[in-house]
Order: C-alpha cells, then structure tokens, then sequence
C-alpha cells in the first residue's frame, strides 16, 4: 500500500512539478512540530509492540 501511495506522489510530481515545493513545505511544518513527529513515530511503533499481559494470581 505504502509503495502505491508513494509512486502515486511520484507520478504527481512528474506530471506538475510545482507540486515538490508543495510536498518540502507540508513535511518541513510537520517536521517542524516535535509533539507531532513524536505522536505519529509513537503510533506506528506501538503497532509493532508485542501486547504483555500482567500474571494474575
């Protein structure tokens, strides 16, 4: 899914290259806030967490 989302952004920046300026200035606001970069590195890491279980006595 990742590699189709990501030959799409390609095709669109073939097609209207203007689009790159775009494309820098959305990651560098998004890179810009710490709290965001952590939120999001934060959920996709969780996903890849194994799940631990407290013992119960």
């Amino acid at each position: 899914m990742k590699w189709l989302l990501a030959g799409a952004l390609f095709g669109l920046l073939l097609a209207y290259p203007t689009l790159l300026a775009l494309v820098i200035a959305v990651v560098v606001a998004v890179l810009s806030k710490p709290v965001a970069v952590a939120f999001g590195l934060g959920l996709a890491v969780r996903a890849h967490l194994p799940y631990l279980r407290r013992r119960t006595r």
